[in-house]
């Protein structure tokens, strides 16, 4: 260990020993952004920086585990990543694949896909619905992994859900227009029955949510962090929730 490497240390011990655990946000979303950046910044490839960001999601859990998360999101493939170059696209499909396997396979996660399924692979889906099925009923926190998930999507396909719903009772659009309400959307979310994000992270300094849980995050405290998430700390992760432990909630009052 260097100097550096034990002056880090010592620092995360500090922040991490007066964090009020109390203040802890019970669920966390991650827009895990600035791989490729990382990558091009060291010398790599693309590839190579989508497979570090993989590496440090176990990393994260862990952090999150020790403070008493409840829950996590983690932003792993947007809609709009569909767009990018199939050179990049398929290995990056594969990392996403490999590392939901090793969440699943840890034990301590209980996986939950959040997303539009019928934009994936057919392997990436069944990779999907595996780790659902396995981790089913693990009590631990609840890993929300988003893959081909959009904000507008996600309300557009809660609303379709909702409408196939209420047609198969037979409801008509009169009765269901007297009782359509922003509880019974939510209840057709991908995340429905969770609590919304207390806090929503991004790295790599871009300041914005890009669709990233538009409805979820309608009261949410957001924390913009410079670092690429390669290389995001632990002390980057302590910094963000005692930030979050300072502000003042008032939900709109």
């Amino acid at each position: 260990m260097n100097l550096r490497d034990l002056v880090y240390g010592l620092y995360a011990r500090r922040v991490g020993g007066r964090l009020d655990h109390a203040q802890v946000p019970k669920h966390i979303g991650v827009i895990l952004d600035g791989n490729r950046r990382w990558a091009k910044a060291s010398g790599g490839s693309a590839v190579q920086g989508h497979q570090a960001g993989a590496d440090k999601i176990s990393e994260l859990l862990g952090w999150c585990s020790e403070t008493d998360v409840e829950v996590v999101t983690l932003w792993l493939l947007s809609t709009d990543n569909f767009d990018r170059p199939e050179a990049e696209l398929i290995p990056l499909l594969h990392i996403i694949e490999n590392t939901v396997r090793q969440l699943a396979a840890d034990g301590r996660w209980r996986v939950h896909h959040v997303g539009t399924l019928d934009l994936l692979p057919p392997q990436t889906q069944l990779v999907l619905k595996e780790a659902e099925e396995a981790t089913r009923g693990v009590d631990g926190i609840i890993v929300n992994v988003a893959v081909g998930y959009g904000g507008r999507q996600e309300i557009a396909d809660a609303v379709r859900s909702l409408l196939l719903e209420h047609s198969e009772k037979g409801t008509t659009f009169e009765e269901l227009a007297e009782v359509v309400s922003t509880d019974l959307i939510s209840e057709h979310l991908y995340t429905r029955g969770q609590p919304d994000p207390d806090l929503v992270i991004r790295t790599s300094g871009e300041q914005r949510l890009s669709g990233f849980m538009l409805w979820q995050s309608a009261h949410s405290e957001y924390y913009f962090c410079e670092v690429f998430w390669p290389a995001f700390r632990k002390v980057d992760f302590l910094r963000a929730l005692r930030d979050y432990a300072a502000r003042h909630r008032r939900y709109g009052a």
